[in-house]
């Protein structure tokens, strides 16, 4: 009875008051309790924010999704150009219609984002792009080639292009899609925040609201990327407000305040997304006057009469330049660290501002990130969780401990460093970094756990088991003895300890003499596991590499790159690692001969954490771009390489660090030119995750991460199917849980040159009593 005596009160400003436009998220949803709207009480409370109900359950209406969709791409001379034509777009009933700029595009450039994606585009300074759905591939195309048709008779037409090749359409959209992150930490670019950044108008308006926006950022000093949802004139940016000084804060309340009038008289919404929260609330009086106001505010009476639900949000709303992160009181440390922080101006302060809470991590399929999220559903097992602990541990208040901090350290203890984060989330949060350099702050002066010293100083423990590698062998693995070592060693009891292989590499490939000299000179780089492990893996790339014409070299010293040191941050003999690394190779690096990675955890310390540690050292830089994993090599630097023919079945599943840094494109390549019958896992994270799935305490957070995909699918393919995986944790984690061999790359390579010594059977198949 209260909402319809409210309703009945304010029917006729409601109507008056509230835009017709496809985008509205500002004000609370009175218009649903319309006598033509149905009175619909549900519909109302949607975009409440919190502040009258919590929603535990809801009943909903599903749209139907097209089966097939087809792109149509139109290149415009700017970006108000674009929005120009969108009411005439529109009449083709796209389903989708996003808009994005020329300074979107530059920012990525800058970020070295998507470059494919972008050399997709066709040639414009603006640009729409189409989206339409059919029930067959031929419908949804039709539908764009009508547009295309209708296009080319204007004056002004656009330069259009069509995509109907599935992979060329992912790779377009993720130059939409890459919008927040290509907004964010743009190298020579002021910090851009979000603060007016999802305003919405009626689509006829939106080139002159991008115009009048235009005018409002140059007066007010300001510059930023365009993007968005221009079908429902819908636009999103980040802007490079100053939020530390009394007079940034100034500048950045006016330019909001004159935005605000500026959609208001273009008749639109403050938010089309986002909600109005404290952002906006204190402006919503701009957009529906005093009087619904007062509507609004009785509306939530109703339902929190003793104003408990989200106060300060919305109505009654605190100051939009209140209670900033950062504003005038913001005087971070400046701490020492182990890495650079090249992209953060050398400052891990700046590290914890990057998460602006999109909660991407906070998914429980699709991707890797966050595999520790997926497993527990804990908000501080998540990336977003765990940069928030740390901005706070900067602050000082609430958390005490800065460096030695529980609360941290617990967050942390769980997260895989699986680098997932670094690339899938939007704003690159790199916690895997984050992590190790927190571990060594943490433990200095102190202890480790005896894992880290098992497991994290492998590769001393490797060099001497190779005197004697069956006896040590007897001793890790023989019942009630390796019980003891796993004890003591902080692994998990039902883990099986790997086994030393009886020759070491590099032992057998200076045994064999000088193969293919005279060909060109590519290195291969005699990791740790592949060396002690699996030196089957080694030569088999070996093999692969003089089939494809180069004569192999290994460094003349024995090396390694120090990753097991990184989960423990173990940094300071990290660092002595790779000081040798490029010291001993110090020719080779500077000769540009190429250097092949087996395993991708150990190609990811080359390719990221050296630059970090390293910045200025040109040394780091070359060998940084001289790094190759396998497939990498063979498709883009090997044009001698002949693929062998295959017929197998492959199950493919990426590495952690492959998926995150160097991508599956050239393994999926590869192994498609080999003739196999290819299927890529989105599987995410395997769970072992170099000793993370060891540990005693993770044993059952690594099971429930891999058991989310991976080592169903494993367990479900067939015997005569090939399971393969260039990760030695990922090839642990399938063969100790299910019992399937996976192999390396290298070694179905090998196999389909005809010299591999197993068949698809056997390479699937183990004992079932080592199965723990």
């Amino acid at each position: 009875m209260r909402l319809r005596a409210l309703r009945d009160r304010y029917a006729d400003l409601i109507r008056q008051r509230y835009p017709k436009i496809p985008r509205r998220v500002s004000g609370y949803s009175l218009d649903e309790l319309l006598p033509e709207n149905g009175f619909h009480v549900a519909r109302s409370l949607v975009g409440c924010e919190g502040t009258c109900v919590i929603i535990l359950g809801a009943k909903l209406r599903l749209v139907d999704w097209p089966k097939q969709r087809s792109t149509l791409v139109l290149g415009y001379k700017d970006i108000y150009a674009a929005a120009d034509h969108v009411p005439e777009v529109c009449l083709a009933q796209p389903i989708g219609l996003e808009g994005m700029d020329d300074v979107l595009i530059d920012n990525m450039k800058k970020k070295n984002l998507h470059r494919k994606s972008i050399d997709l585009l066709p040639e414009g300074r603006g640009w729409l792009l189409c989206e339409f759905g059919g029930e067959t591939k031929e419908e949804a195309t039709a539908k764009a080639r009508a547009l295309m048709e209708r296009l080319k008779g204007n004056p002004d037409a656009p330069n259009m292009r069509l995509f109907e090749d599935e992979q060329e359409t992912q790779m377009v959209w993720k130059a939409r899609e890459s919008g927040l992150g290509a907004t964010s930490r743009v190298p020579g670019e002021a910090e851009a925040w979000e603060g007016w950044e999802d305003a919405a108008v009626p689509p006829e308006k939106l080139g002159e609201y991008l115009r009048g926006l235009h005018r409002l950022l140059a007066q007010h000093g300001y510059r930023c990327a365009l993007y968005g949802h221009f079908g429902q004139a819908c636009v999103h940016m980040r802007i490079n407000f100053d939020l530390l000084t009394e007079a940034g804060i100034k500048n950045f309340r006016a330019f909001v305040e004159e935005g605000a009038d500026m959609v208001v008289r273009l008749g639109g919404s403050l938010s089309g997304e986002h909600g109005d929260g404290q952002a906006r609330g204190e402006l919503l009086v701009k957009m529906f006057g005093p009087e619904l106001m007062e509507a609004f505010r009785e509306f939530k009476r109703i339902w929190d009469p003793e104003w408990k639900m989200n106060p300060g949000k919305k109505i009654d709303a605190n100051p939009l330049d209140a209670n900033l992160r950062l504003g005038t009181t913001y005087h971070p440390p400046k701490l020492k660290t182990h890495f650079a922080f090249p992209e953060e101006n050398g400052h891990f302060s700046e590290t914890t501002t990057l998460c602006v809470g999109v909660s991407k991590c906070r998914k429980d399929e699709g991707g890797t990130m966050c595999p520790s999220y997926m497993a527990t559903r804990e908000e501080m097992h998540s990336t977003r969780g765990r940069s928030r602990l740390l901005f706070e541990m900067l602050q000082g208040d609430p958390m005490k401990g800065g460096w030695k901090n529980e609360t941290v350290k617990e967050a942390l203890d769980l997260c895989l460093a699986c680098k997932a984060c670094k690339t899938e989330c939007p704003m690159n949060v790199d916690m895997a970094t984050y992590k190790a350099e927190f571990l060594s702050h943490y433990y200095e002066g102190r202890m480790r756990p005896r894992a880290a010293y098992a497991m994290g100083w492998i590769y001393r423990w490797a060099r001497m088991a190779r005197f004697a590698p069956g006896l040590v062998n007897f001793f890790v693995r023989a019942p009630g003895i390796s019980n003891a070592v796993k004890f003591f060693g902080g692994i998990s009891q039902r883990r099986s300890i790997p086994a030393f292989a009886p020759e070491t590499f590099t032992t057998w490939f200076r045994s064999r003499g000088v193969h293919q000299q005279g060909c060109p000179q590519v290195m291969l780089w005699p990791d740790t596991l592949s060396n002690h492990f699996h030196p089957d893996i080694a030569r088999a790339a070996v093999e692969v590499l003089e089939h494809a014409g180069y004569q192999v070299i290994i460094p003349e010293a024995s090396l390694c790159c120090g990753r097991p040191l990184y989960d423990f941050g173990m940094l300071d003999r990290a660092k002595r690692y790779l000081r040798k690394v490029m010291q001993v190779l110090g020719k080779q690096i500077d000769s540009g001969i190429p250097i092949v990675v087996l395993e991708p955890s150990c190609a990811s310390v080359f390719r990221d954490e050296l630059r970090n540690l390293f910045p200025a050292d040109p040394r780091a830089t070359r060998l940084r771009a001289q790094t190759f994993l396998l497939s990498e090599f063979l498709e883009n630097h090997a044009p001698g390489f002949r693929p062998p023919q295959l017929s197998k079945k492959v199950l493919l599943h990426g590495h952690c660090h492959h998926k995150a840094l160097m991508k599956m494109n050239d393994e999926e390549s590869v192994l498609r030119k080999v003739g196999v019958d290819l299927q890529l896992l989105d599987s995410g994270c395997c769970g072992m995750a170099g000793s993370f799935g060891f540990e005693k305490d993770n044993y059952n957070v690594s099971l429930a991460v891999g058991e989310r995909i991976l080592l169903p699918a494993v367990r479900q393919a067939a015997p005569e199917t090939l399971i393969v995986s260039d990760g030695f944790s990922c090839r642990e984690q399938i063969l100790q849980i299910t019992g399937r061999k996976a192999v390396h790359l290298a070694e179905v390579l090998q196999l389909a040159l005809g010299k591999g010594n197993r068949t698809g059977s056997e390479q699937s198949s183990r004992q079932s009593a080592s199965v723990p």
